[in-house]
């Protein structure tokens, strides 16, 4: 399945976060949302990723957008894996896969997400998206503030 069409609704989704809470896209609208697929917890490019993502979550609010991680790892791993790297940034758990299988970022063979970026913007339709070629590729900060800050001056 591939990634959603730009200009299409984004799909609705319910997930536990390592805050303890569920977050739910549809209550974001009027906001920017990014979605942050990652293949797995405790992995050199995704901690890489994101740390940077945390370090800098107040640039990514400064731009209106809130950011959200998601993997196929459990709740509990995540939360080891926030505290271990001391990350700001909440993670949510697709552990059933339910959300990467509708965004079209689940690698069947793997059983888990490719890394895949989908900005949403605040009426809740897919703006951008990118999916890596190789796991091992992220995409930047820079870039990704970037599509932010283009998704705000062209509403």
């Amino acid at each position: 399945m591939p990634l959603p069409e730009l200009g299409a609704p984004a799909p609705d989704f319910t997930l536990p976060s390592t805050a303890g809470s569920h977050v739910t896209l549809s209550a974001l609208r009027g906001r920017s949302v990014l979605l942050a697929f990652f293949p797995a917890a405790f992995t050199s490019t995704c901690t890489a990723e994101l740390c940077a993502l945390s370090d800098e979550y107040a640039a990514f609010e400064r731009a209106g957008a809130v950011v959200l991680p998601i993997s196929v790892d459990a709740i509990p791993s995540l939360r080891a894996y926030q505290a271990k790297e001391g990350m700001r940034v909440d993670l949510l758990s697709d552990f059933k896969r339910e959300v990467s299988r509708a965004y079209g970022t689940l690698n069947e063979a793997r059983f888990s997400s490719n890394r895949a970026y989908v900005l949403i913007d605040p009426a809740g339709r897919v703006r951008w998206t990118f999916q890596e070629a190789d796991n091992s590729e992220r995409r930047e900060n820079a870039e990704l503030l970037s599509r932010i800050e283009a998704l705000r001056a062209d509403p």
